[in-house]
Order: C-alpha cells, then sequence, then structure tokens
C-alpha cells in the first residue's frame, strides 16, 4: 500500500521545506513555467498540460492565494480570468531554469528537447544564469527557448 506523503512540513524549520509546501508538486511547476513562456489563459494551461480541470482549478488558487499568479478579468458575461505572474511568480524562473539544465544533463539522453538561448547573442543559458558567449547575466526576458536535438519526435516539440 501506497504511504501518502504530508503537503505540509509543519516540524521543517527550513525554506526549502516551505518553498516545496507551495511549488513541490509536478502541476504546480509546470504551470509556472508555462505562465513564464507566455500562457495565461485556464484552457491554455489545460492545452499544454494536459491536467485534469479541477487539478488546474486547484492548483491556479493556491498560486493566486499565496502571490505566485494574480487573477485579471479579460471578458465579462460570462467573467473569464486570466493568471499573470507577480514578481513572487517572476522570481521563480531561475528554479525553473536550473531545473530545465539539470534534466537536459542527466535526463536527456537525446539532447536537450529545448534550448534556452541569449536573444541578444544566441549563446546558451549557463547554470549560473549567465550566457555562454558574452558572459551577460540573464533573466527571463534575456531567453528564448529554441528546439534542441531531443525534441524531434517528442511531445515537447510540440509545444
Amino acid at each position: 500500500m501506497a504511504v501518502m506523503l504530508p503537503r505540509t512540513y509543519q516540524h521543517q524549520v527550513c525554506s526549502v521545506a516551505r518553498s516545496l509546501e507551495l511549488v513541490g508538486d509536478r502541476w504546480t511547476l509546470l504551470i509556472v513555467r508555462d505562465a513564464l513562456r507566455g500562457v495565461h489563459r485556464f484552457d491554455d494551461f489545460r492545452a499544454q498540460l494536459g491536467v485534469a480541470h479541477n487539478v488546474l482549478s486547484d492548483r491556479l488558487s493556491r498560486l493566486t492565494e499565496a502571490g505566485v499568479l494574480e487573477r485579471r478579468r479579460y471578458q465579462q458575461r460570462p467573467d473569464r480570468y486570466e493568471y499573470h505572474l507577480t514578481q513572487q511568480g517572476r522570481d521563480l524562473w531561475p528554479v525553473v531554469m536550473s531545473l530545465l539544465l539539470w534534466g537536459d544533463r542527466y535526463l536527456a539522453p537525446d539532447g536537450p528537447p529545448k534550448l534556452p538561448l541569449h536573444r541578444g547573442c544566441g549563446g546558451r543559458l549557463t547554470p549560473q544564469l549567465t550566457c555562454t558567449d558574452c558572459g551577460a547575466g540573464l533573466g527571463p526576458g534575456d531567453v528564448e527557448l529554441a528546439p534542441g536535438p531531443g525534441a524531434k519526435g517528442s511531445i515537447a516539440s510540440r509545444k
């Protein structure tokens, strides 16, 4: 029988544990990843992620309540909302990029599915979040994702 892990770490006085309480499941970080890529609408998150309606609704609510996302109405009758990253949410960019680079290094046998490239000169993103070619420190607006060698025929290449 599988043992369910708790969602909170009450006895851990640790910022890693506290962070995991909010962003420690795969759907949450994938929502943040897609929001960093410019996805804002519920149906677009669903289309990109293939996540169940109730799961997405729960994660968006939690991220909004925590201040990672903010809801903005874009339509009335019926009310429809977009979800935009706050500064707190944008500050997760280094976390997402570090996971991407780690996954490329250890979990991508055919090569990276996406290449994070510096918009300014085309150099690659390093684990130190700098450009391999010009050495500039990079942030979310400085990096674009281009198809990599591991994208051929994968689901990731179609997203």
